[in-house]
């Protein structure tokens, strides 16, 4: 069953990577939302990394460096744009984003 697992998650991540300009094309207004968002913090880029729906806001503070106000300030944000969910969540990103897209956004701009 791990075989399997695996060759389903390579053949995933090769689905990914070829839609990938389609994806970025309907998800553009939402990338750069984020992207104003987190603007060129890196906690807040390591935080929003890491909402993966699995991390409470608590333990994503602690991972990411991030105090306990600015996380909330960044929740609070996120979900006004729509970008993650209800409260009763750990956070989770409601928009799929390529490898290395928070850390571009800071090195640009």
């Amino acid at each position: 069953m791990d075989e399997q697992a695996e060759l389903l998650q390579k053949i995933l991540e090769m689905l990914t990577l070829i839609a990938e300009p389609q994806i970025a094309q309907r998800d553009e207004k939402p990338r750069q939302a984020l992207a104003e968002v987190v603007g060129k913090s890196k906690p807040r880029t390591k935080a929003v990394s890491l909402m993966d729906g699995t991390r409470p806001q608590s333990t994503i503070c602690k991972e990411a460096g991030i105090d306990s106000g600015g996380m909330s300030r960044l929740a609070k944000a996120l979900r006004e744009a729509g970008l993650i969910g209800g409260d009763d969540q750990p956070p989770k990103l409601t928009i799929p984003l390529p490898p290395g897209f928070l850390e571009r956004n800071g090195d640009t701009g």
